[in-house]
């Protein structure tokens, strides 16, 4: 008895492709709509500045995830309660830490956040000069034949 492919199938193939195409229809089911316009906007700024403590590297309106839908209904809930963009960042960061921000203040605690990328920067252009001066000395201090020298 024959028993026919189910992956062959060109009915599972499509079945499988409206399923797929579903479920990234439906990933980011929550859109948040606010009354006025102002607000919308301050909810997309204040979304997009906010880290999804899940992801990391999405912000919370990016995000899939049910913590990232959790913290947008929050940041709407004090958005419309009439909270400042500050306050809702400020209680964000005592909540989360300023890990939470994309782009967290200068203090004492993210210093090296701010630091570090331009001392990496500064030990690589000390290395390369190194290895370049080295490099160039030995060049001048070479006397092995070249293989063309052989030749000729």
């Amino acid at each position: 008895m024959n028993k026919p492919s189910v992956m062959m199938s060109p009915t599972f193939a499509a079945l499988m492709l409206a399923v797929m195409l579903g479920m990234a229809v439906g990933a980011k089911a929550d859109i948040e709509v606010l009354p006025t316009a102002e607000l919308q906007a301050r909810f997309d700024g204040l979304t997009h500045e906010l880290r999804c403590m899940q992801c990391q590297n999405q912000s919370i309106a990016d995000s899939p995830v049910g913590l990232a839908s959790d913290l947008r209904r929050d940041v709407r809930e004090k958005l419309i309660a009439g909270k400042t963009d500050a306050e809702i960042r400020s209680s964000m960061v005592a909540r989360y830490g300023n890990f939470i921000l994309f782009r967290p203040p200068f203090e004492r605690s993210t210093a090296w956040i701010w630091i570090a990328p331009f001392v990496v920067l500064l030990i690589g252009a000390f290395v390369a000069f190194r290895i370049v001066r080295q490099r160039s000395a030995l060049v001048a201090t070479d006397d092995s034949v070249i293989e063309d020298e052989i030749v000729r």
